[in-house]
């Protein structure tokens, strides 16, 4: 062995934080092993883990991710927005940062879902609206029921993981960049390596392996049911492990190259394909159909968010079983993405304001989020509705994978729209999967900035293969064997949030009044808490 393979081991080996690096690797390489040994029980132990998660939590998901929204939207309105993560400059234009954010986030499954989504709600309503499925009047509350479940609460989750661990990473002295951060003022900075919040960081590692391994499942089985749908290529369960590891290839050659030369660039590019798509659907579809509905969709939205956030279809079998099969489903997806979501949002928001860092997060976020969901799911609706294409297959078989293809395949040049479309899912993946790779790896390294390539490597191959068994895993069922296990590592960090906006309501609370003091200062003066070592300072001229 050379002296330059020694010396990347060894620093892989330096690095680590060998509890939740073991924890993490042995509890998803356990899982993976257990695949290849039986896959029935593995098959069967998800699926009873995901019952009792939906017959015992469902409501604290529904409760916990309401709160979140409330307050992040105070946030942005009210005067703790001022407060600022560090006392040195951003590090990224808002172009750049808003890119990054978007893309590292969900946007894999919003191009995912985007001409899907609103076609089984149009089928099959929510029972909160007591309105029959596959009629005109289904139309907007598809489109409604749709822009709620992707605007707000889910982008939310990862905002607040993300201010939380930002703020205390950058503002307390000798505080790391690592999930368990979030939680600073309840572990006590002391008791930031205790095992309390080893359990945290262990939990976000597993949690991200499990939301992440089912995006790349989702978007593996998008990308061959492409292959199948217009070329007849069937590739089989050889070719589900081919693309896993292509595609994992991908965005473990992007995560190696950085953040600057990795994500930055592919982010941006995603930004241009995906406004340039949108567009496209916009002039060559039923315009004016979508600017009514649009319209009428976010009014009901807006009126009606309260209601549609605590449904929990008390009395009604049908009314649970519709909110968990997707809100609850939506949410826990949502919350395990959030450790690696909310740690990469904390990376590259050092010297933004807290009012900045939750705009971009829920409010910038859904301005890019609405529009794509009306343009092509509105477009996907008015078509099925009126005869122009037929989805019948999508709904009746509950293949999702393939509405882009059936949609863009009406358009003229429908080929190139579905390249355009495969293209685009592929990339924003990447780049939300090298993210979180690069996220998984600081978090078992103590919080280390930059971990070293043998690391993220090792994270990249793990999640590959998770993926690609939970694909495998019940064969045509496979998006439940996904769904199932998303529920399951979601929901445990339902908590985490909780407790990390708790965390951040303490703290900005007892701090403000020296916030304020501080705003004109670039260092702070004597404190009453010696652990803060940062400035915080007013978001600038415009909150003065």
């Amino acid at each position: 062995m050379s002296g330059s393979e020694q010396g990347v081991i060894e620093e892989f080996r330096s690095e680590i934080d060998p509890i939740v690096f073991a924890f993490g690797a042995l509890l998803t390489a356990g899982v993976i092993v257990a695949f290849f040994i039986n896959e029935t029980l593995v098959t069967d132990t998800i699926g009873t883990a995901y019952n009792w998660v939906v017959s015992y939590l469902n409501w604290a998901l529904l409760v916990i991710v309401f709160m979140i929204v409330l307050f992040l939207l105070f946030l942005i309105v009210g005067p703790w927005g001022r407060i600022k993560m560090g006392d040195s400059d951003p590090e990224y234009s808002f172009l750049s940062y808003f890119a990054m954010l978007y893309s590292a986030g969900f946007a894999a499954g919003v191009v995912f879902w985007g001409p899907t989504e609103a076609l089984f709600y149009y089928d099959n309503p929510s029972p909160l609206f007591a309105i029959e499925g596959g009629t005109a009047e289904a139309i907007p509350y598809a489109i409604q029921q749709t822009l709620f479940h992707w605007a707000l609460p889910q982008l939310a989750v990862f905002t607040i993981m993300g201010l939380a661990i930002a703020y205390f990473a950058y503002n307390y002295e000798d505080v790391p960049l690592r999930v368990s951060s979030a939680l600073t003022p309840i572990l006590g900075k002391e008791n930031l390596d205790g095992p309390a919040a080893k359990v945290v960081d262990i939990l976000a590692v597993f949690a991200t392996i499990g939301g992440v391994a089912t995006s790349l499942g989702f978007i593996g089985s998008q990308f061959i049911a492409g292959l199948n749908y217009q070329w007849g290529i069937d590739l089989g369960n050889i070719g589900i492990l081919l693309v896993v590891t292509t595609m994992t290839l991908l965005f473990t050659i992007s995560m190696v190259l950085g953040v600057d030369k990795g994500i930055r660039r592919l982010s941006n590019f995603n930004m241009i394909l995906f406004v340039a798509l949108m567009l496209a659907t916009f002039i060559l579809g039923p315009t004016l159909f979508l600017l009514l509905l649009g319209s009428q969709a976010m009014g009901g939205m807006i009126a009606e968010f309260t209601s549609m956030s605590l449904y929990t279809g008390a009395g009604s079998e049908a009314g649970t079983t519709w909110m968990n099969s997707w809100t609850v489903f939506y949410w826990a997806w949502a919350l395990s993405w959030s450790p690696f979501a909310g740690l990469f949002i904390a990376r590259i928001s050092k010297g933004r304001t807290v009012r900045e860092v939750a705009f971009t997060g829920i409010g910038a976020t859904s301005a890019a989020t609405i529009p794509w969901f009306t343009i092509v799911g509105g477009t996907a609706l008015q078509y099925h509705h009126t005869g122009t294409a037929d989805f019948g297959a999508v709904i009746n078989n509950f293949t999702p994978e393939i509405s882009g293809f059936i949609l863009f395949d009406a358009f003229p040049f429908g080929t190139v729209f579905m390249i355009a479309f495969m293209i685009l899912v592929t990339t924003f993946f990447i780049t939300s999967a090298d993210s979180s790779t690069l996220a998984v790896s600081m978090m078992t390294t103590g919080g280390k900035a930059k971990p070293s390539n043998i690391n993220r490597v090792f994270w990249g191959v793990v999640l590959g293969m998770t993926a690609a068994i939970l694909m495998i895993i019940g064969g045509e069922g496979g998006a439940s064997a996904l769904q199932n296990a998303v529920i399951i590592t979601g929901a445990p960090f339902a908590f985490v949030c909780f407790l990390a906006m708790l965390s951040l309501i303490r703290d900005f609370g007892k701090h403000y009044e020296q916030v304020l003091l501080q705003q004109k200062t670039v260092l702070w003066g004597s404190t009453d808490d010696p652990e803060r070592s940062s400035p915080v300072e007013s978001a600038g001229a415009d909150d003065d």
